[in-house]
């Protein structure tokens, strides 16, 4: 798996890391999700989500199936 994502995608506070590992069998993809805060004046991340959250994540990993998708070399 690469250091960085190759991709980032970003609504509001809600974030979608896209990270490319090569395999025996090809590229594969996968993803991680994080939820901004402020903690004083320092922004954090974190993997927990409230209720609210749920319908951005949806939203932004649908995206995130769609730039997979379109950025495979096997479709």
């Amino acid at each position: 798996m690469t250091t960085r994502p190759i991709h980032e995608i970003r609504r509001g506070l809600i974030k979608v890391y896209i990270w490319r590992k090569r395999t025996r069998d090809g590229l594969r993809h996968t993803v991680s999700v994080t939820r901004l805060f402020r903690n004083g004046d320092l922004w954090k991340e974190s993997t927990r989500f409230g209720r609210d959250d749920i319908p951005l994540m949806r939203m932004v990993l649908d995206e995130a199936h769609t730039w997979i998708y379109q950025n495979s070399e096997k479709r």
